[in-house]
């Protein structure tokens, strides 16, 4: 499997990374490494798309949510089986247990990564434009502090590969976003900038301008090496990873940005 890692400065035992769609066995819109059950490619290969990525990172635990564009956020999820469906609906969670893997499924929505600088608690959300606009950066910091009693301040962001500026076009925008997103809104272009909405949102929430960290690596214009919703519409899910290394975690990250 092929991954973006992305290391916190400061927090060695804060592991991150970024699947892309290179390395797995899945075949046409879905090919080669889809990691969702719910696009509609067949489970075998989904299956052993996620057991690579197991063996890739070398962990046992692993939590994910059933992903609905909402706000809520799961606290402590009990660890389930890679090749488990989701069946909790939540588009968060958060947790405080070394070696338990979050995950976030995207093609095109932004994950966004959270790590506390005491490397104790990490958090994983997924926000599609739909959570920009329900403000769930915000939310979603205010969950994961709330959990974990910490301070905003005190917290590390990084949002992955996602729908860049150029792409993210609304041709309904006061429709579907309203005048008071309108910094973010090119009327010629009739795109959004969600990168700069997103750290806009981060800081509101509270965290640090130096804390704050981006992937600005778009989706839609890089068709051999993520999917894309809005470019192919039937097409896989990669995924956002985060976890606190614990004794039972084995990582070995490559220049390349590859993982063995």
């Amino acid at each position: 499997m092929t991954v973006i890692p992305f290391a916190f400065p400061g927090l060695p035992h804060v592991r991150a990374a970024f699947t892309t769609r290179l390395g797995g066995v899945s075949r046409g819109p879905f090919g080669e490494a889809n990691l969702s059950w719910e696009v509609g490619d067949e489970r075998e290969a989904i299956a052993a798309n996620r057991a690579g990525l197991q063996r890739a990172l070398g962990f046992t635990a692993w939590a994910e949510a059933r992903q609905v564009h909402g706000v809520d956020v799961l606290i402590e999820p009990e660890p389930g089986l890679i090749t488990d469906s989701p069946e909790v609906a939540a588009d968060g969670l958060v947790t405080s247990r070394p070696g338990l893997v979050l995950a976030v499924k995207t093609a095109d929505c932004q994950p966004i990564l959270l790590a506390h600088a005491s490397g104790r608690h990490v958090a994983a959300l997924h926000c599609g434009w739909r959570g920009n606009r329900r403000d769930f950066p915000q939310k979603g910091v205010a969950a994961f502090c709330a959990a974990c009693a910490v301070a905003p301040g005190e917290v590390f962001a990084v949002r992955g590969p996602s729908l860049g500026p150029g792409a993210a076009e609304f041709v309904n925008f006061y429709l579907e976003w309203g005048a008071g997103f309108g910094k973010y809104f090119d009327p010629v272009a009739k795109t959004m900038d969600l990168w700069r909405l997103t750290r806009d949102q981060l800081l509101q929430a509270g965290l640090r301008p130096e804390r704050i960290f981006a992937v600005d690596l778009c989706t839609h214009g890089l068709p051999g090496t993520f999917f894309s919703y809005r470019r192919d519409k039937t097409t896989g899910r990669q995924a956002g990873l985060i976890w606190i290394n614990g004794p039972s975690s084995r990582t070995c990250f490559h220049p390349d940005f590859g993982m063995a």
